[in-house]
């Protein structure tokens, strides 16, 4: 069995002190800390990150290594609206890319992209919901 990856770079951050970054944090193992290319904006209270080609712009979080992925995939996934029962369109998909860690190294993460239109949202140009 492949071990299962998580880039995470808004609530779930351990920091944000949300209950789903405790859960996660309780299921998992920190792999490290790196970037996706994308962009990251402001939806309301928490960020919604789209995927992007263009090496200056950066999404920044972590990487964590999950646990018993299916059973932790399915409370995430319903944290974050993904999914046959939640409501059309879905407000993030969940989806592979590729992460670039600190240590040089990159790997396929699963991370949970913004799924609906960003016209209007502000974009954090630092790529960094906290701090």
């Amino acid at each position: 069995m492949k071990p299962e990856y998580l880039f995470v770079y808004g609530t779930l951050l351990k920091d944000s002190n949300h209950e789903m970054a405790k859960f996660l944090e309780a299921h998992s193992e920190c792999v490290g800390s790196g970037y996706f290319y994308g962009k990251l904006y402001k939806v309301s209270w928490y960020p919604g990150a789209v995927l992007g080609n263009d090496p200056s712009q950066k999404v920044f979080g972590k990487v964590f290594k999950i646990k018993e992925a299916d059973s932790v995939f399915k409370v995430l996934d319903e944290y974050e609206g993904v999914g046959p029962n939640q409501p059309k369109p879905n407000l993030y998909k969940k989806e592979l890319v590729t992460a670039f860690l600190e240590d040089g190294t990159n790997l396929k993460t699963w991370v949970y992209l913004y799924n609906l239109s960003t016209s209007g949202l502000a974009q954090i140009t630092s790529g960094k919901f906290l701090g």
